[in-house]
C-alpha cells in the first residue's frame, strides 16, 4: 500500500476537511480533520477510520497505522 491509496481509501469512506498520511510502507501516520467526529470520542473516531481501510487491517496490508483526529473547530484551534 502508498500513502496515496490509503488517504484515498480514508477520503471515500469518510468526509474530510484535511488529511494527511505519511509513512515507510509498513507503519503509517495520518492526520485526519472531519466534521464527522463532532461528539465522538476519541475510540469512536478512530473505528471510523479504520472501518474506511476495511479488511486492509485485519490481512495486514497495513500493518500498523497511528492517528491525530480532529474536528474542524479543534484544528482550527491547534492550527493556531
Amino acid at each position: 500500500m502508498t500513502a496515496e491509496q490509503i488517504q484515498a481509501m480514508i477520503a471515500a469512506g469518510l468526509a474530510c476537511d484535511h488529511l494527511e498520511v505519511s509513512g515507510d510502507g509498513r507503519h503509517w501516520q495520518a492526520v485526519v480533520v472531519s466534521a464527522q467526529f463532532e461528539g465522538l470520542r476519541l475510540i469512536g473516531r478512530h473505528q471510523k477510520v479504520y472501518a474506511t481501510l476495511g479488511n486492509k487491517m485485519h490481512n495486514d496490508e497495513v500493518h500498523a497505522l497511528s492517528m491525530k483526529t480532529f474536528t474542524p473547530s479543534e484544528w482550527a484551534k491547534a492550527r493556531a
